[in-house]
């Protein structure tokens, strides 16, 4: 009988520590779920966390880029640089394959300045506000081609977008637009209008400055009398001209030239009428050099022109003429 019992409690301890082994095993295996669970739910959210930091510092390299291309707006006073940064920083805030800069001019041609766009291209952009004379805060373009020349020609230009350019309290109304252009069917939507408003707000004001300042080294640059480069300019125009051609192996001609017995004209007939000579003498210059050419006076009766990219029979030519 206690053999009996004594095997009995033997077998009962056996699946008392069995039951008790297998309910750890679940607990086990329960907590090791658990904690594959929890591991798996942060390498999740270790990874969004890994992409949010990485689209924020995609997010702020992009806007210091774009400070810094707006504050190099305002950095030059040469309007050829302020309006190639203007440009480039168009066509990169947009997305866009060509920029364009379009400033009336009430008293002569428009100043336009392109970048991705053929002459003929550029030429041929025009931009109008609506026909009740308001100003939008932009115009869309979109462009249609028939299909022959469509399906030939893959580099048209399919759309764009153009914002009006702020100007100066002082500064004249003539009207004045920022544009870009896209080669593909794409439309612009309002972030692109702002990136591109936000672009003209700076530009605007940086592309003024820059004229005046051209213009006030122009009027600087030119003789009173003749209308003509001076002295000045002539110096500095050739120098920047020999090294460019030593640099890159170009042709550079140039011609001087004097006006015979003009002392005998002022001892003569007087000053004023000498005057009338060399403004007569500078007319004639200006009549027969290419737009290329760079005409000066360099003395009282000595002029000069500085000819880029001409041989020594292209300033004969120019001589006969």
């Amino acid at each position: 009988m206690t053999v009996v019992l004594g095997v009995a409690l033997a077998v009962t301890v056996a699946l008392v520590a069995t039951l008790a082994f297998v309910l750890v095993r679940r607990s086990s295996r329960r907590a090791n779920a658990r904690v594959a669970e929890l591991v798996s739910t942060l390498n999740v959210r270790i990874d969004e966390l890994a992409r949010e930091l990485a689209g924020a510092r995609e997010e702020a390299e992009e806007e210091l880029r774009r400070n810094r291309a707006l504050g190099e707006l305002g950095g030059s006073i040469d309007l050829d640089e302020v309006l190639t940064r203007t440009l480039e920083a168009a066509t990169e805030a947009t997305d866009s394959h060509a920029a364009l800069v379009w400033i009336g001019n009430a008293g002569g041609p428009p100043l336009v300045a392109t970048l991705g766009l053929s002459q003929e291209e550029a030429e041929r952009q025009a931009i109008a506000g609506p026909p009740n004379g308001r100003q939008a805060r932009a115009i869309g373009i979109s462009y249609r081609y028939g299909p022959d020349e469509s399906s030939q020609n893959g580099d048209l230009i399919r759309s764009g977008l153009a914002v009006p350019m702020p100007s100066m309290p002082d500064a004249t109304e003539d009207e004045r637009y920022l544009a870009v252009f896209s080669r593909v069917e794409a439309e612009l939507g309002d972030d692109a209008i702002e990136e591109l408003e936000q672009l003209a707000e700076r530009a605007g004001p940086a592309i003024e400055n820059a004229q005046r300042f051209r213009e006030a080294r122009q009027l600087a640059d030119l003789d009173a009398l003749t209308g003509l480069h001076n002295r000045r300019y002539f110096h500095e125009t050739l120098a920047r001209e020999v090294a460019r051609a030593h640099r890159y192996n170009r042709d550079l001609a140039l011609v001087v030239f004097d006006l015979d017995d003009f002392k005998a004209i002022n001892d003569q007939i007087g000053h004023l009428a000498g005057d009338g000579v060399l403004a007569d003498a500078a007319a004639r210059v200006r009549d027969v050099v290419r737009t290329a050419d760079i005409a000066c006076r360099i003395g009282g009766d000595e002029f000069a022109v500085v000819l880029p990219e001409s041989t020594l029979r292209d300033a004969e030519q120019l001589y006969r003429r």
